[in-house]
């Protein structure tokens, strides 16, 4: 049986992230949830003539966030779940909810900073059909859907802490590899696991420059499962071809220190090799990749392909 999680100004939580959030649903591991999502505060609206997910603007009326951030819809409390057990979010299919993206440039945000000196707002349409966005200087750009943000609930001794920094507990992410039919892998650190979604993206480049990507509103279908036999201290995912590690942090090289620890124990484990022997297929045949450089903690993920581990 599949559920739906639908987005509301009571199921959908904008800004922030807080262990201490009731769950709005309740699953049983292993069961498959849809969950819908909204994006953008009320200056990110269309012009007429678009479609507009109607909850956005009950969202808007409810008033603005407690802190900046994202509209997440969630928590999904898995049955099972406990501290220290890994939450395995099989991504089985994404899907556009409305005709239109946005993308804007700040000042004093993005990877530049400095060099952008004026608000820079791009209304963005889109056609599900095709699967393209037309760019306003009329180029069509292939689309490639995907969440910027799924989290667990972080560590309650956190507090309630906003959704623009990827940590631990997965968060802002941002990376353009987790599409439908990749699988992401979360540490849980609260009974129930407590999953949340949300800042949909149309496309987006590996670095998300300009602080944002094509946000949109999406529709996410999910198999979310506990698993017991796994212990895990970082967000790691796989792809159908490629496993991939994660580094957060506010220097990119201790980002690509993290991502490629885990990659090293990763392989090692996978592939029955040394430590060494992994350090050496990391450096003849692993990727690392700039995840983002925009949300304060940047992210760096390696990838490395099945075939060459065991599958």
């Amino acid at each position: 049986m599949t559920v739906t999680l639908q987005s509301s100004p009571e199921t959908c939580h904008w800004g922030y992230f807080e262990a201490s959030r009731p769950p709005a649903l309740t699953i049983q591991s292993g069961e498959e949830v849809v969950i819908e999502t909204v994006s953008g505060a009320p200056n990110c609206l269309p012009p007429e003539g678009f479609h507009v997910p109607p909850e956005l603007y009950d969202i808007h009326k409810a008033g603005p966030p407690p802190m900046p951030g994202h509209i997440l819809t969630g928590p999904v409390a898995v049955e099972g779940a406990m501290p220290g057990d890994v939450l395995k979010v099989e991504i089985l299919g994404v899907a556009l909810r409305q005709d239109w993206g946005y993308n804007f440039i700040r000042p004093l945000a993005g990877t530049l900073p400095q060099d952008f000196t004026e608000t820079y707002h791009s209304n963005i349409p889109l056609d599900a059909e095709r699967g393209i966005a037309r760019l306003p200087w009329g180029l069509e750009l292939p689309l490639a859907p995907f969440f910027g943000v799924m989290a667990v609930a972080p560590p309650p001794e956190w507090g309630r802490i906003a959704t623009i920094e990827p940590r631990k507990h997965g968060g802002n992410l941002d990376n353009k590899e987790l599409v439908a039919g990749s699988t992401l892998y979360l540490p849980i650190f609260n009974e129930g696991a407590l999953f949340s979604c949300g800042d949909g993206h149309g496309s987006q480049g590996d670095g998300e420059v300009c602080v944002t990507a094509i946000e949109t509103a999406l529709q996410g279908r999910f198999r979310l499962t506990v698993l017991k036999d796994r212990t895990l201290s970082y967000p790691q995912a796989e792809t159908p071809t490629h496993v991939i590690t994660m580094g957060m942090a506010p220097d990119l090289d201790r980002c690509a220190e993290m991502a490629l620890r885990d990659m090293i124990a990763l392989v090692s484990e996978r592939a029955g090799i040394s430590r060494e022997d992994a350090y050496v297929l990391c450096s003849l045949a692993g990727d690392l990749r700039i995840t983002q450089t925009v949300n304060r903690e940047k992210g760096v993920h390696m990838m490395m392909a099945k075939e060459l581990i065991g599958g």
